[in-house]
């Protein structure tokens, strides 16, 4: 295990510490009015009952939804980043790692995230996040293809779908070649390494540039008994691996990226441009000489648009470095019955690839 961990400290919200000129909302107030304030760059914050954020907010989006007409790509994402800037002006009270208003749900990031700081102001958007990742972390996140709960820190992603995970979970049952040393690269909430340890692999080097990631893989290897079986990094790509590995895994984010990344989710969901070429460029580095380098993607950026260019096809294409041992493909179904996360893409499809150094 890696033994810098310790000195990992979690990413969390942005938080106010100082007094704040802010407009108290109460139920009874004008709320139009209160959302007119908050899109001119006030602060409001919420007072007596928890449902008066959500109540706050239900009104802003209605209000840009009647501003933002343009329904294409770009006029929904002006409108998301308006209702964002916006929101984010909806403050609440945090005191002794509880919200000060009445009938507020019960948060255990508020003190596992925020242990030194005894009085503050969040953003309301925030607290949802946050309510919404501790009851996941509570409950965990069954991954049949494990046979157990998993329970994602906060701020990393996790599935909620989970036909990528049985193709991969379906190749290694039928690999038969060597299992000292393996390399995960984007461990996330952990599954493919987990995965991967459970096949007899005898040594995982995982990586992932989200703390919180390597935070909670941390938690959840101990908790699981792998500790022994795995080492984390935080870092980018290959950075500190001195292993050559017998399998590198990688489940990189599926969709190019048209914005600028934040760290976090954000980069387990969108890619940019120069992902692929460096991985490709330093994953032969890490290599044995009959290793394999199995992919797990998807189609989605080509459903979206149509132009858009697999990043794999391309690499097998312009450059003389993998070539494709293997190609599987499977349907998306509907997604986790306990995730309110919709999905409407019926043609999407998940991809397992699987290369060789030439």
């Amino acid at each position: 295990m890696n033994k810098n961990l310790e000195s990992i400290k979690a990413d969390r919200p942005n938080i106010i510490t100082s007094e704040i000129e802010a407009i108290s909302f109460y139920r009874k107030m004008d709320t139009k009015a209160t959302v007119i304030d908050l899109i001119a760059g006030k602060y409001v914050l919420v007072e007596e009952y928890f449902s008066n954020g959500l109540q706050v907010l239900a009104e802003l989006k209605r209000n840009l939804e009647l501003k933002y007409t343009d329904k294409s790509f770009q006029g929904k994402r002006d409108c998301r980043s308006a209702f964002r800037e916006a929101s984010h002006r909806l403050l609440i009270k945090v005191k002794d790692n509880k919200l000060t208003v009445k009938k507020a749900p019960t948060i255990g990031w508020l003190e596992l995230l925020y242990p030194d700081v005894s009085e503050f102001y969040i953003s309301f958007p925030e607290i949802q996040g946050m309510n919404s990742s501790w009851q996941w972390y509570e409950k965990g996140v069954e991954v049949k293809t494990l046979d157990l709960f998993l329970h994602p820190f906060y701020g990393t992603y996790f599935p909620t779908r989970f036909d990528h995970l049985k193709l991969f979970d379906k190749w290694l049952k039928k690999y038969e070649g060597a299992k000292t040393n393996a390399i995960d690269i984007g461990v996330g909430s952990g599954v493919l390494s987990f995965q991967l340890i459970q096949n007899d692999f005898e040594n995982i080097f995982a990586t992932d540039t989200n703390k919180n990631a390597i935070i909670g893989v941390d938690k959840e290897s101990k908790r699981l008994n792998y500790e022994d079986k795995i080492s984390l990094n935080h870092g980018d790509l290959f950075e500190s691996c001195n292993i050559k590995a017998d399998i590198i895994v990688f489940n990189p984010p599926w969709i190019k990226a048209k914005h600028k990344l934040e760290e976090g989710i954000d980069k387990a969901m969108y890619y940019e441009e120069e992902l692929f070429p460096r991985f490709f460029e330093e994953a032969k580095k890490y290599l044995n000489p009959e290793g394999k380098i199995v992919l797990i993607f998807s189609n989605l950026a080509q459903i979206d648009d149509e132009k858009s260019i697999h990043p794999i096809i391309e690499e097998l294409q312009k450059n003389n470095r993998y070539r494709k041992d293997l190609h599987l493909r499977r349907d998306v179904r509907a997604s986790s019955r306990r995730t309110k996360r919709t999905d409407s893409r019926d043609n999407e499809k998940v991809e397992l690839w699987v290369l060789s150094a030439k």
